[in-house]
C-alpha cells in the first residue's frame, strides 16, 4: 500500500482518542477525537517541517504524531475545567 503510513496514523489517532475517552469514563468522543487529531497534525508539522527528522516516505512522522496526540490528550484531561 502506498499510503499505509497515513492510514496507520489516522487509525492510531482515533484509537488513542477512543482509549482516552474510555479510560476517563467520559462520553465525549468528539472532543477527544478533535484534540487528538489536531495534535497529530501538529506532531506531523514538527517532524516534517520544523525539525526535519523524517519525510513522508517513512514512518518516523507517525511516531511524532502519535506522541503529540498522547501529550495533548493528557493536557486536555489535566486542564479541562470541571464544574
Amino acid at each position: 500500500m502506498q499510503h499505509a503510513d497515513i492510514v496507520i496514523a489516522v487509525v492510531g489517532v482515533f484509537v488513542l482518542a477512543w482509549l482516552a475517552d474510555q479510560i476517563t469514563g467520559r462520553r465525549g468522543l468528539f472532543a477527544t477525537s478533535l484534540v487528538s487529531g489536531v495534535a497529530a497534525v501538529a506532531g506531523w508539522f514538527l517532524a516534517i517541517r520544523v525539525f526535519a527528522v523524517g519525510t513522508m516516505d517513512g514512518f518516523g512522522w507517525v511516531v511524532w504524531s502519535l506522541a503529540a496526540s498522547v501529550l495533548a490528550l493528557v493536557g486536555f484531561f489535566l486542564f479541562r475545567s470541571k464544574r
